[in-house]
């Protein structure tokens, strides 16, 4: 059936991936246990002020130590795909050399863990755990970084390849580079934009070289890159609105999507930043390195953005704290009324159909996997000790019916993993935002499947399921 046209069931294709998505720093803990390394998010969150309650992800999820319940819960929830990362300093405590043995064997007793229930691990190399070692270097701003990460990608790639075949590199390079480097409000802190701007070709660069070395070493793996990708649109047909939806989409999307598959950076958005920026770190090779092919691309979508012109051009000079949009006059996020997150992220499902639509028309016909989609919302069990979440029951039943027209309208999706299993440790908001489909008791650790979690293992279950009301969202 076609979305929109009432009741019925919707089925998806056969070997659809019925996915959940986690990050190591914000549910392992144990980061003092089995050799870790410091990353720069434990730096970060032991710094005071830089995260909401000065929470920190020491001991988070405990998944260090409950790996094992936490698998047999996806298995009861039908999952068939785990997304999840590495901690590279669990690996590589220093950033290079020989993989520690106990945080390969951790990770190894994981997935076979997960193997013996009959899921998918689906591995990210990196999901913003520099360490810190690496970081006292100079960080992703130093070349340098992009060939520790290689060489760690290779060696993890090698040590897990006979039992894991699909590889992400990167987790939304946008924000390791302009929340960590520019805005300073991710690890490591820091507020330079000409950095944050290096630091974005560095991480691209290192994603390119690792794809060309673990497909040297395996070719029966699959390989690809996460983005956080967005619908930016001006808030009016004004020339100063549009000029500002097209700086901000090169920036947060097509500077990262032309040199992974189109090869080459945007000519506009060098433009826009070569008054600002040096770009002499972007070396005549680069670029082709960076366009390594991909077997898959992942997109996290959550929100669209909707802009407008402030009523002051921004004068901004290299390493003065300013706003992410390097380059841009001054920006105004336009909101339009429509429900929120409460992370105060418009719920808007179009918008995942509309970035679909715009990767498999202007990039080509590559395989797309919704790697991240998901809604915090403040729940907490009620006298019966149920979680009733009925908001991010209708999120991804919204959003989900989204991902199914896009299959109906010929786009290659398949698989989504929903963000996330587990309630964890929200970045520089603490424990304050619950996303998960499973409620976390953290004194505790007690584990509580919510409403949304019985309706995601019904759906995979059935490969479907049941539209009971019109969607009025597309």
């Amino acid at each position: 059936m076609t979305i929109g046209d009432g009741a019925g069931v919707l089925r998806f294709p056969d070997g659809f991936g019925w996915g959940v998505a986690t990050a190591s720093y914000q549910i392992e803990g144990g980061v003092r246990e089995g050799g870790r390394g410091e990353s720069i998010w434990d730096r970060f969150a032991h710094t005071e002020g830089k995260v909401l309650g000065g929470d920190t992800g020491d001991v988070a999820c405990d998944h260090y130590h409950r790996y094992r319940e936490d698998v047999a819960l996806m298995a009861e929830l039908g999952v068939t795909h785990y997304r999840f990362s590495l901690a590279w300093p669990r690996l590589q405590p220093d950033g290079s050399g020989a993989l520690d043995a106990a945080g390969l064997d951790f990770y190894s007793r994981l997935i076979d863990e997960l193997l013996a229930a009959d899921i998918v691990p689906w591995v990210t190399l990196y999901h913003w755990d520099l360490p810190q070692r690496l970081e006292d270097a100079g960080g992703w701003p130093e070349r340098d970084t992009a060939h520790r990460f290689a060489e760690y990608a290779a060696r993890v790639h090698e040590a897990l390849a006979d039992r894991v075949r699909h590889w992400t590199t990167l987790n939304e390079p946008w924000c390791a580079a302009f929340l960590g480097y520019a805005e300073g409000r991710h690890a490591p802190g820091r507020q330079d934009h000409a950095a944050a701007f290096r630091a974005a070709h560095h991480l691209l660069l290192g994603h390119g070289l690792a794809v060309r070395d673990m497909r040297a070493n395996q070719r029966d793996s699959t390989f690809g890159i996460t983005l956080n990708l967005y619908p930016v649109d001006p808030a009016s047909d004004t020339e100063q609105d549009r000029d500002v939806a097209r700086r901000i989409d090169g920036l947060m999307n097509r500077l990262f999507l032309d040199p992974l598959l189109r090869g080459g950076y945007p000519t506009d958005v060098l433009g826009d930043v070569a008054p600002v920026l040096d770009t002499s770190h972007i070396r005549a090779d680069d670029e082709q390195i960076i366009g390594q092919p991909l077997d898959f691309l992942g997109v996290n979508y959550y929100t669209r953005h909707v802009v407008a012109a402030g009523p002051q051009p921004k004068v901004w000079s290299p390493g003065q704290p300013a706003s992410p949009w390097v380059g841009s006059s001054d920006m105004i996020n336009v909101k339009r009324g429509l429900p929120t997150t409460d992370m105060g992220w418009e719920v808007d499902p179009a918008g995942l159909h509309e970035v679909l639509t715009r990767l498999h028309r202007e990039y080509g016909p590559i395989p797309l996997h919704v790697t991240e989609n998901g809604a915090a919302y403040p729940d907490e069990p009620d006298s019966a000790g149920q979680v009733r979440d009925p908001d991010r029951v209708r999120y991804l039943e919204q959003h989900f019916r989204i991902a199914h027209q896009a299959i109906a309208d010929g786009i290659d999706l398949r698989g989504y993993f929903v963000w996330t299993l587990l309630d964890n440790f929200e970045w520089a908001w603490g424990y304050t935002k619950r996303f998960g489909l499973v409620h976390v008791d953290y004194p505790t650790q007690r584990r509580t499947p919510k409403d949304s979690a019985r309706w995601f293992a019904r759906a995979a279950r059935n490969n479907g399921f049941e539209v009971r009301e019109r969607n009025e969202d597309h």
